[in-house]
């Protein structure tokens, strides 16, 4: 291999200091208030008005399939951006300049969908805003990978969960005690992501990627590329089933969590309590996330901390499945912050040294945001789909526990990382 590329493709040796890793995180921050906030609450209350249904089973499946087919671009957009990354010899670097692009048409996008006023409308927005989130976010995570050492990856990797858990709730509060809706909510999410992501694009440096190392992208190579054998890869296989699996239980048991308050549990103040859940949800992911990603960095073990956190997830759902109160919510956000937590971090580490080539990281990492987002997008379509037959959300809740418990089963496959 030539010496440039073998320096392209070469792990990272040199850790991270604490610039980088406050710049990455703030761009983390940014990304989770954008995109959560909408999935939690703005979209969720914009479908209801424009609805204006009593039925509430209509409100949770035009949110379902809206957020259904926004995932389906999704399993294009992940890999597709992050196999061009992969190439861009930009002086600017290979992941900056798809920083910038994701960052501008996200907040775009958002922009545009506070204005809409048809439920057509709303889906092309939502889609667009999706998009643009699957390009940050494919080149921030590939991030990872080009500069950061294994030994701090879990501890990085820490400052894209807990910051998703303050992203949470820090939009709910703000759109809530300023009374914001649909343009002023979605314009607040949109500043907010372009001011806080502007710290590591402007300041981070980007290794530029000379002309001729890696091959040009063409169709054929795109579509060889997004089959990965777990035959031969089997290690990345059994990552990315674990990843499909756990997301999708986590999602399961919250994206329909308004609803589940509003009208499973049929709380006075459905808005307030989904609020004092989340930010009991983010005291745990914060320190999950940050405390035992750190401390698998320490014991050079990953496989162990995933599988738990699966559990505990799991556990949490079936709270909520078989003792539905608002009390045991909150007991089960403790559990799910805990579990999700430590999940993120630790996984997201384990997915970066299970890469079948270091010279598509972008691509391959893609490939593994697939799982973090689609089943996010596609969960409250299917979770609607299962409120709607039972009446109710005991269904719902069992299959977020199902599903996060087989995650941790397929991960006890891996056998190339401790």
């Amino acid at each position: 291999m030539p010496s440039s590329t073998a320096a392209i493709a070469a792990l990272p040796t040199r850790r991270v200091g604490g610039r980088w890793v406050t710049c990455f995180a703030l761009s983390w921050f940014g990304v989770w208030i954008a995109q959560l906030t909408p999935v939690q609450l703005l979209l969720p209350l914009q479908l209801e008005e424009l609805l204006d249904t009593t039925d509430w089973v209509q409100n949770v499946l035009g949110f379902g399939v809206i957020s259904g087919i926004a995932g389906a671009f999704a399993l294009i957009a992940y890999p597709l951006t992050g196999a061009l990354s992969d190439r861009t010899t930009s002086r600017f670097g290979r992941r900056r300049p798809w920083i910038a692009a994701g960052t501008a048409g996200f907040a775009g996008a958002l922009l545009f969908l506070g204005l809409q006023r048809s439920l057509v409308g709303i889906g092309i927005c939502w889609v667009a805003a999706s998009i643009f989130f699957c390009v940050l976010t494919a080149a921030l995570t590939a991030a990872i990978s080009d500069q950061v050492p294994s030994n701090q990856r879990g501890y990085v990797s820490g400052w894209i969960s807990a910051p998703q858990a303050m992203g949470i709730i820090a939009g709910l509060v703000l759109v809530t005690t300023l009374g914001l809706r649909t343009f002023g909510g979605y314009a607040l999410m949109a500043a907010l992501l372009v001011i806080l992501t502007l710290p590591f694009l402007l300041l981070i440096p980007d290794a530029v990627l000379p002309r001729g190392l890696v091959p040009l992208l063409t169709w054929r190579s795109l579509l060889e590329g997004m089959w990965i054998s777990p035959r031969a890869f089997p290690d990345f296989g059994w990552t990315l089933l674990s990843r499909v699996l756990v997301n999708l239980g986590n999602a399961f048991g919250t994206s329909l969590l308004l609803y589940f308050l509003m009208y499973g549990l049929a709380v006075p103040d459905a808005e307030g309590s989904l609020i004092l859940l989340t930010l009991v949800y983010m005291v745990f992911v914060i320190v999950a996330s940050l405390w035992l990603g750190r401390l698998s960095d320490k014991l050079g073990r990953r496989r162990a901390f995933v599988f738990v956190a699966s559990v505990l997830q799991a556990v949490a759902a079936l709270i909520l499945a078989f003792v539905p109160t608002i009390e045991a919510a909150t007991l089960a956000a403790a559990l799910l912050g805990l579990g999700y937590g430590c999940f993120l971090s630790v996984d997201q580490a384990l997915a970066t040294e299970v890469l079948p080539d270091q010279l598509s990281r972008g691509k391959d990492l893609g490939i593994m945001n697939i799982a973090l987002t689609v089943p996010q997008a596609f969960a409250p379509m299917l979770g609607a789909v299962l409120v709607s037959l039972s009446g109710g959300f005991t269904l719902l809740f069992l299959a977020s526990g199902i599903t996060a418990l087989a995650g941790a089963l397929a991960v006890g496959k891996v056998r190339g990382v401790r």
